[in-house]
């Protein structure tokens, strides 16, 4: 487990290298700077302001200068907001952002095992079929068309819900939902193919021969087994909403990551679009990395060593 561990996080910090030099490098490649979009800014402020951010070293230098700061967890300042570090912009924006996603994964997880258990205990039914059709529709529809789908129903038409922002409890509902559905019906096909495979496998038999009540097989094994397809897919989902939320916040006018994410690449703002990249892979890294150690403890059987878990 130990060596295992070991091995991942030295994956996860090679990854950050490449992935922190890549995204610098084609900051770099893009023609202008971020102070030639302003409008009637003298040429001697713009020179000023490219010395104060060092536009005008070499590349090579201001690479190393770049890299020495994210050795310190320093991510710089934002180009377009002054005085205004990318840590600061992290902190007041990951907030929402993080509740949003605990919330969607939370909802996601809890109605895909629900329905999709479901749909298995009703094998060939009419609950299976709708379950099915459900689902279906889920993994078809994107995010933002749920988002704006749901809008439309309960902000203009039932007015029960605002239609942005997030100054109530309530307003976290659609975001969550537009964020979850898709999951969900996913985790519903995954645990309903699992359930059924579990459910007709020879162990469940001698279970039932040994005279065990339906509750104690579904809850001890079946299930159990049945989840196991969810754990492996907890770290996709996981980076699936946080890269969705970023279509979400936009749509709902939250003042998370994603709406600071789209505006850092609409002015151009170099320090905060390469901080806000890193941050966004750590996340996923760490939630691939979470998945695969919690895989283990799901099922003993899963040894965690090279090969394997990753």
């Amino acid at each position: 487990m130990v060596r295992y561990v070991l091995q991942k996080l030295l994956f996860m910090l090679v990854s950050i290298f490449v992935l922190a030099s890549a995204t610098f490098f084609l900051m770099k490649a893009i023609p202008g700077n971020p102070f030639q979009s302003e409008k009637n800014i003298p040429a001697a402020i713009q020179e000023r302001l490219n010395e104060e951010y060092g536009l005008n070293d070499p590349l090579g230098v201001q690479y190393l200068h770049y890299m020495n700061n994210l050795i310190h967890f320093d991510l710089g300042t934002s180009m377009k907001q002054q005085y205004v570090t990318v840590i600061d912009i992290i902190k007041t924006g990951f907030i929402y952002s993080l509740q949003i996603g605990i919330f969607a994964i939370i909802v996601a997880v809890a109605a895909g095992v629900l329905f999709g258990l479901i749909a298995a205990l009703n094998h060939r039914k009419f609950l299976d079929g709708f379950t099915i059709l459900i689902a279906v529709i889920g993994v078809s529809i994107p995010n933002f068309v749920v988002a704006t789908g749901l809008q439309w129903i309960f902000g203009v038409k039932l007015r029960v819900l605002d239609v942005a922002g997030l100054n109530d409890p309530t307003d976290f509902i659609m975001p969550v939902l537009a964020l979850s559905f898709l999951p969900a019906a996913f985790i519903a096909r995954l645990v309903r193919s699992s359930m059924l495979e579990v459910l007709s496998a020879d162990y469940m038999k001698t279970a039932r021969a040994k005279g065990l009540s339906g509750r104690v097989i579904l809850v001890r094994h079946a299930l159990r087994n049945a989840i196991l397809p969810v754990v492996t897919y907890i770290g996709p989902m996981t980076a699936n909403i946080i890269t969705g939320s970023v279509v979400i916040e936009q749509i709902f006018g939250i003042g998370g990551l994603g709406k600071f994410f789209v505006n850092s690449i609409t002015n151009r703002d170099y320090t905060l679009i390469m901080g806000l990249t890193l941050f966004y892979a750590v996340i996923l890294m760490l939630a691939r990395f979470l998945t695969d150690i919690a895989y283990g403890f799901v099922d003993p059987r899963i040894k965690l060593s090279r090969g394997k878990g990753g």
